[in-house]
């Protein structure tokens, strides 16, 4: 019975293997597929939920611009109606010698083509105001794709930061790790006392948490990117998502002018031109009130077929036709202010889109001196941790040497490893917040999200 259920065991576990193998063997292709920054842009320009919704509300905006265009163009009616009449409640004219009734069956058809030659200026302002709004709905969907590829930027340096974070605190685990079992030999040489021993097991008691902590940034920075990249992530994947990520973190040099940075922003921002788009619009909402006060003018020619009314007998089948044209005015010279009413609206609202270009202006001019700013300060870290790292190095060799001789104590060692640690951190960090600081820069000046960043292949 025992060996029944142990080989039961095993055909289980050889299953469970089997099936294991063949899930692994279905993961989309992406899981493996080496990614650099410029893949992951395109791959977001492709699948990012984001985009794709912008997408379909600037295919919607053709509907709004067919729309908007449809008073400048001919209507084509077409009209029809049959009746059955009781015909006791039809009238009969009755004089001397004559009597006329009308059929108490009737029908009538006709088609009709009608066009608008005036309409207070509405039919122009229809036809700009059709171009505005597709070009102000191209200027909303480019924001978008801005915005999306600055934020799957940020996510690849994230990505690559968490690695980076979890390499140095690796490190420093294993330095700590290399201190701890010196110690220990020393300990059981006879040559240090039992408190370096446990000196040495806290330091790595205490480096532990930083390296589980960094080990959690990453999976959660990759889970970010991915969703960034509209990834469906596979649910046989639980924690670490297998990103693999071929650029690394640069300082590539990148200068910038600021008052020709300025400039540059106010004539590419895509939101400032949706916000001039949006003015024009609410001008020509303007034209479109003041219409009410001008008459409209129409034009329309028909053909038409109806059934004989006094013919006896009476016979649906015998029709009268024939084609119809004209034209016709309307002018509203009293609506009880109601157009008035509109035209105060539609100044009112042109007013306040004006001042919304003004106000959107200076926030964009804001929003570049305070990418500058960052910049600047993300670059003078930078350089000011260039040869903190070797320094660091070096106080650990020494103070190291220092130790073996007898002329320093653990602490030092362990300060030292500490400043190492701290030195690679600081060292990663400034990469990752120059490599941010530059692409939102780029994004404030309207920079093309799809240049090749401060990035470097390893």
């Amino acid at each position: 019975m025992k060996k029944l259920l142990f080989g039961a065991g095993l055909l289980i576990c050889f299953v469970w293997n089997l099936t294991a193998q063949n899930t692994n063997t279905s993961l989309p292709g992406w899981v493996t597929r080496p990614l650099s920054l410029t893949d992951c842009l395109n791959i977001a320009l492709q699948q990012n939920g984001t985009i794709l919704k912008a997408k379909s509300d600037l295919e919607a905006s053709h509907g709004v611009v067919v729309q908007t265009r449809a008073i400048a163009l001919p209507q084509l009616q077409a009209t029809g109606q049959y009746k059955d009449t009781d015909p006791h409640a039809i009238e009969t004219i009755s004089g001397p010698g004559f009597s006329l009734t009308q059929p108490h069956q009737n029908w009538n058809a006709g088609v009709q083509i009608v066009q608008s030659i005036y309409e207070g200026g509405k039919m122009v302002a229809a036809l700009r105001a059709a171009s505005v709004t597709k070009q102000q709905a191209l200027a909303q969907y480019q924001t978008v794709i801005a915005d999306t590829l600055l934020g799957a930027r940020v996510a690849y340096f994230d990505v690559l930061l968490a690695a980076q974070q979890i390499t140095v605190h690796e490190a420093s685990v294993n330095l700590l790790q290399k201190e701890l079992e010196d110690q220990k030999r020393r300990y059981d040489a006879g040559t240090v006392p039992k408190f370096n021993v446990l000196r040495a097991e806290v330091a790595v008691a205490n480096e532990r948490p930083a390296l589980i902590q960094a080990r959690n940034n990453y999976r959660i920075a990759k889970n970010n990117l991915s969703n960034l990249l509209g990834y469906n992530l596979p649910r046989e994947i639980w924690e670490d998502v297998p990103l693999n990520l071929t650029d690394t973190l640069d300082a590539t040099p990148y200068q910038v002018d600021l008052p020709a940075a300025i400039q540059q922003a106010l004539a590419r921002r895509t939101e400032l031109d949706a916000v001039r788009k949006t003015a024009e619009l609410q001008r020509l909402n303007v034209v479109n009130a003041k219409a009410g006060y001008k008459p409209t003018v129409q034009v329309f020619a028909g053909y038409g077929w109806y059934n004989a009314q006094y013919t006896q007998p009476v016979e649906l089948d015998h029709d009268i036709h024939g084609w119809n044209a004209g034209g016709q005015l309307s002018w509203d010279i009293f609506d009880g202010m109601l157009t008035h009413g509109k035209v105060v609206q539609a100044r009112a609202l042109y007013e306040k889109s004006k001042t919304d270009v003004d106000d959107k202006g200076r926030q964009i001019e804001l929003e570049v001196r305070t990418a500058y700013s960052d910049f600047i300060e993300a670059r003078e870290v930078l350089e000011s941790q260039q040869k903190v790292q070797e320094q660091a190095d070096e106080a650990l060799r020494e103070a190291r040497a220092r130790a073996e001789a007898g002329t320093s104590t653990q602490l030092d060692v362990l300060d030292a490893e500490t400043s190492l640690t701290r030195a690679r951190t600081t060292q990663i960090q400034a990469l990752h917040g120059y490599a941010v600081a530059r692409a939102r820069l780029e994004r404030a000046i309207g920079e093309d999200m799809l240049q090749k960043p401060a990035l470097t292949k390893p």
